[in-house]
């Protein structure tokens, strides 16, 4: 089993709760550029992807569609609060734009590992990690994150009352389900703007409603932060194996950082199989 390799109040809060909080990891500049970046893009947005993410605000994927989201990819105080962690050579996995406009409703409970198939799942160390950087201040008044501690490793009552995460049970589900209902144990997760929430995907974690007058952006990304310690069909389900399609700016410096990012897997291990419903390695 893989377990931290450091010991520091985050390391701890990371291991024990499934968050911790680093501050002020984007500078009030790149902050004013990626609201633009993500205000462009939500403004396109479909009727079909506004009606399926209502809950989540918006589900946009984060790519290059501009130069600013591979600056942001590999921005160096995110890759240097997850080094702190223990983690000196992470793997990006993908990254969402999770926008909440005034009056949006809440986000239900879910957990996001996909891999519960494989024993990795009953690692100390989480097998993935969310990095979650809000644009805005957020408070349980505008939509900040929602955890229950500690069920990135421990079963409640909770995982057997919800459905997979981001399915069609959860799109079209009403907000009397128990997936809405607040929990004894959970903590608010107020953040200020350019913080980074990190959180093992494995926690159960959802998000207040909207219910002020602005939106609340936030941008999540996904790394692999043992990517190399992963067993090897768990490698050969994250790992991207076609090559990248870069747009016209690749080569020039912001694009460059994303290339040590990115996992290969160039052996001929079965990938495991895509499973969201925890198992036998979630501990009761």
């Amino acid at each position: 089993m893989l377990r931290y390799s450091v010991d520091t109040p985050q390391a701890r809060q990371l291991r024990d709760e499934g968050f911790c909080i680093f501050p002020n990891a984007l500078d009030a500049a790149l902050i004013a550029e990626l609201r633009e970046a993500t205000d462009a893009l939500l403004a396109e947005r479909t009727a079909e992807n506004i009606r399926r993410s209502r809950y989540q605000g918006s589900d946009l994927r984060l790519a290059y569609q501009f130069a600013v989201f591979a600056r942001l990819i590999a921005w160096p105080k995110t890759l240097e609060a997850l080094s702190a962690l223990g983690f000196a050579d992470p793997k990006w996995r993908s990254s969402h734009i999770l926008s909440k406009a005034p009056g949006a409703p809440a986000l239900y409970w879910h957990q996001d590992w996909t891999g519960w198939d494989d024993p990795c799942s009953s690692w100390e160390v989480a097998p993935q990690l969310f990095v979650m950087h809000y644009l805005t201040d957020t408070c349980p008044e505008n939509g900040c994150l929602r955890v229950i501690p500690g069920t990135h490793r421990r079963r409640i009552a909770l995982h057997d009352r919800i459905p997979p995460a981001h399915s069609d049970a959860t799109y079209s589900a009403g907000q009397s389900d128990p997936m809405f209902a607040r929990d004894p144990d959970e903590v608010d997760v107020p953040a200020k703007a350019g913080d980074a929430v990190i959180g093992d995907v494995r926690v159960l974690h959802a998000a207040h409603a909207n219910r002020s007058e602005e939106r609340r952006t936030c941008l999540t990304h996904w790394y692999l932060p043992a990517y190399q310690s992963l067993p090897e069909s768990m490698q050969a389900a994250m790992a991207r194996r076609l090559p990248l399609e870069p747009p016209d700016w690749w080569d020039r410096e912001t694009g460059r950082p994303v290339e040590s990012l990115i996992p290969w897997y160039a052996g001929n291990a079965e990938p495991t199989a895509w499973n969201r419903v925890p198992k036998e390695h979630l501990a009761r």
